[in-house]
């Protein structure tokens, strides 16, 4: 009987997870997320225009081999370090945006509008190499929190804390 319990068990949490969007998986190079939605941005956009090439955190927009990328820092805290598979280059969680809040979407950094355009929407297969930091995170976030969005990051971080 115990044996029965565990296989019915072991089915129902395959069911679970295959009916999931995405999957986490961890490895020894490190934690593969599938099937993670993309977007793309630029500093020109009008949402944006008024930050310039600043990041977040201060620091200018990155597009070399590390590259500069947006997600909601409850979901991917700020240093967050990941590659898209398939891809040669290595991605800074360094930003953040209204509009991911609440989502799992990371939206990646590009430098114009026509290069923004051609990645549109992808859903791609990642690896994070490194975990970025809640507390540096909320440390960030807690003197912006009078934005809505960046509260509502903050609360679902001291929330995360709680339990």
């Amino acid at each position: 009987m115990p044996r029965l319990l565990a296989l019915l068990l072991c089915l129902a949490s395959v069911g679970l997870v295959s009916c999931a969007s995405s999957t986490t998986v961890a490895t020894k190079k490190g934690t593969r997320i599938s099937a993670v939605r993309t977007t793309a941005y630029t500093h020109t956009e009008s949402d944006h225009i008024v930050y310039g090439k600043a990041t977040a955190i201060g620091s200018d927009l990155k597009f070399g081999r590390v590259r500069s990328a947006a997600a909601d820092w409850s979901v991917y805290p700020v240093g967050t370090i990941f590659q898209i598979e398939g891809t040669p280059y290595i991605y800074q969680v360094d930003d953040y945006g209204s509009a991911l809040v609440g989502t799992n979407t990371i939206d990646l950094y590009k430098p114009s509008k026509t290069e923004m355009n051609q990645w549109g929407v992808r859903n791609v297969n990642i690896r994070v190499l490194r975990w970025g930091s809640f507390s540096k995170s909320l440390s960030i976030l807690k003197p912006r929190a009078h934005w809505e969005h960046v509260d509502k990051m903050a609360e679902r971080i001291e929330k995360q804390k709680r339990l």
